[in-house]
């Protein structure tokens, strides 16, 4: 019986913390025009001549304090997916994995299944929310790689698995053991942001307002990012047990000066402290692996700020990483 195989696929991270192999990852991931989609030859003067080489001995600093002796926890908690997952699916599938950005490549991931002569590839973007810029570059990638193979086998991608009871429910349960711990105020549920004409691009006509609009979920703004968020919110809360008053959401991860989806993180954060709340949980369900994004800018960032705005206590919930409740979810995926 031919074998089946399965990608996963998360973002990427720099191979160290050395500013050289940081402006390496910057170059690479905004050079991607569905990360910054603007006309190549501004794209390129932007990233090369601007972010990489200003930003990157910043950013190599912020990567110093997430980096363990293993080295990024995004790349290691990716990897240690891999062997119970392989046991969970048994001797008919070759499971791999791989970076959108950086190692180990797309290319290697999908050569390494090729080798096996697999009768099938099913592609697991690690984003939950479909996004052009995340789970839309890894299948854009995929497809740039294939096309040129003699024999292509059938592909399969897994575009979004937020509505996933097995996902919902392995944050459920961290959220609820910090809950256990501690009294909380509010809880607010941090995503990645996008440029608001992202958003748009991906409305069908003129479904997209960035308003209220996004507080449903229903066939014509299903790609929609951010109704994708308020949606896996909206299932968090329904079993964390959390009232409607008690929670915001928001977007983080500003870059440059055009207008991003919105709440902002640091402005709401910044109101909630002059509101008199003390005690915030909160919780990043954009990211699935521990990262820069999640330990150092929310873990860390905003704690810092939120106690200076007057708050008390701003704790995170960890991402699902290697949990087994998670492993099982993406077991569900693969033979969904």
């Amino acid at each position: 019986m031919s074998k089946k195989g399965v990608l996963l696929v998360n973002l990427g991270t720099p191979d160290s913390t050395s500013v050289s192999d940081v402006r390496k990852y910057l170059r690479e991931f905004l050079s991607d025009k569905r990360v910054i989609d603007i006309p190549d030859l501004p794209r390129w003067m932007l990233v090369n001549l601007i972010i990489a080489p200003f930003r990157a001995p910043k950013s190599a600093a912020e990567y110093q304090k997430l980096f363990t002796e293993r080295g990024s926890p995004l790349k290691y908690y990716t990897e240690d997916l891999l062997d119970p997952l392989r046991k969970r699916l048994g001797d008919n599938y070759v499971v791999e994995y791989a970076m959108r950005y950086q190692n180990p490549s797309i290319e290697e991931g999908l050569k390494k299944l090729s080798g096996e002569n697999v009768s099938s590839i099913h592609v697991i973007p690690l984003f939950p929310q479909y996004a052009s810029a995340t789970t839309g570059s890894v299948i854009d990638k995929v497809m740039e790689i294939t096309k040129n193979w003699q024999v292509i086998p059938e592909i399969k991608f897994t575009s979004q698995f937020l509505e996933n009871d097995l996902f919902i429910d392995t944050i459920v349960k961290k959220g609820k053991a910090r809950m256990d711990e501690h009294e909380y105020d509010h809880f607010v549920f941090s995503y990645h942001g996008l440029p608001e004409r992202q958003i748009k691009k991906s409305s069908v006509g003129d479904q997209c307002q960035l308003g209220s609009c996004c507080y449903e979920f229903h066939s014509s703004n299903q790609f929609c990012y951010r109704a994708q968020c308020f949606h896996t919110t909206r299932l968090l809360i329904q079993k964390l047990g959390i009232s409607e008053d008690k929670y915001t959401v928001c977007f983080q991860s500003r870059l440059g000066k055009d207008p991003w989806v919105q709440p902002y993180t640091e402005e709401t954060l910044h109101n909630l402290a002059k509101s008199g709340v003390k005690k915030v949980l909160a919780f990043s369900p954009a990211f699935v692996s521990d990262c820069l994004e999640t330990t150092i800018e929310v873990g860390e960032t905003y704690h810092e700020e939120f106690l200076e705005a007057g708050g008390e206590r701003w704790d995170l919930v960890e991402s699902l990483n290697d949990d087994p409740m998670w492993i099982e979810c993406l077991k569900d995926l693969v033979l969904d």
